[in-house]
């Protein structure tokens, strides 16, 4: 990441329902890169989201997506997703551009 400034990196972890869990993520990171790196996932488990009648990984990924090219919260809005919205608002202003073109 040092060599190409221009890459950004989405991880995606396990919050286990600790929410200090984002700060402990970005305490690993160099300064000079993290605005470059995002840190998103679910509240606990992923398969939670799943039992909560999301759908599929596919389903709830593919609703993600059209989430953030469209700047909804349908599902991003989820009690067991909510918590990403600052790390959120921060991906789509980088990525947004880049990932969902004008059509």
């Amino acid at each position: 990441m040092y060599k190409c400034r221009d890459r950004l990196m989405i991880l995606l972890i396990d919050f286990d329902e600790d929410y200090r869990r984002l700060s402990d993520a970005k305490s690993k990171f160099d300064e000079v890169l993290i605005d470059r790196i995002f840190i998103l996932g679910a509240l606990s488990q992923p398969e939670r989201l799943k039992s909560a009648g999301l759908g599929s990984y596919e389903t709830i990924g593919q609703a993600m997506a059209q989430d953030c090219r469209y700047d909804r919260n349908n599902i991003w809005g989820h009690p067991l997703l909510r918590h990403n919205e600052a790390e959120l608002k921060r991906l789509r202003e980088r990525a947004r551009p880049i990932l969902f073109q004008p059509s």
